[in-house]
This record gives structure tokens, C-alpha cells and sequence, in this order.
């Protein structure tokens, strides 16, 4: 399952937009999120290995979009999207989380080298 990187979705979020799912604490996404994102505040319980509360959330989710998933560095939305595609949605991972889609706004040193790295993979 490839990721989504920052720039990837970048791109998207005009014309082709994907559902964007911030599972961060709602008090992380109120202090700074992706325009046209929709939290639902499952990180806590997902980090500790708790699905019920996601699983309880998916009926919250579309059916028929791409859906991309961010947390604050990509680890915890990993889980989400392993929940998600395994329930047959069509799900990624936002690379690097927050910390990757904030240092590719501000075009940092860090988030270049990430983006260096990335594109090796890719």
C-alpha cells in the first residue's frame, strides 16, 4: 500500500480531491489542519491498539471516494488505513503526516530531505 505524499495531495485538493481523514485529537486539528479535512479524533485509542472507536466511525466515512489519512507523523494513520482497506475502502496514508504536509508548506530543510528520500522510493 504506497502512500500519499504532501505534494501529491497538493496537487489534488483543487479538482480531484480525496476525502481527507484527520484522526489527530480534535484539539490538534483545530490548531492547524488540511483545508477541507475531517477529523474524527481516533488517535488516542488506535495509537493504544483500540479500533472500537474507528470501527464505530466508519459508517461516517464515503464509500465510493479515495480516502487519505493523517495523523501527526503517518504511524498511527497506518493503522487506520490497514483498518480501512481491509473494510474495502479505498484508503492511503498521508506520508509523514502533519509534520511532512507542514514542512512541505514551509519548505523545509527536513522536509526536503524527507522528499529526497521519498522520491528513491517511489
Amino acid at each position: 500500500m504506497s502512500p500519499t505524499y504532501p505534494d501529491e495531495l497538493d496537487d489534488r485538493l483543487d479538482d480531484d480531491a480525496p476525502f481527507v481523514l484527520d484522526i489527530r485529537p480534535r484539539t490538534a486539528y483545530q490548531s492547524g489542519a488540511i483545508d477541507g479535512s475531517h477529523n474524527i479524533p481516533v488517535y488516542d485509542e488506535l495509537r493504544g491498539g483500540d479500533e472500537s472507536s474507528f470501527r464505530a466511525a466508519l459508517e461516517e466515512l464515503p464509500d465510493n471516494e479515495e480516502i487519505v489519512v493523517v495523523c501527526k507523523m503517518g504511524v498511527v494513520a497506518k493503522r487506520a488505513t490497514r483498518i480501512l482497506t481491509d473494510e474495502g475502502y479505498d484508503a492511503t496514508t498521508l506520508a509523514g503526516g502533519m509534520s511532512g504536509w507542514n514542512g512541505y508548506q514551509s519548505g523545509s530543510l527536513g522536509y526536503k530531505l524527507r522528499s529526497l528520500i521519498w522520491s528513491l522510493r517511489r
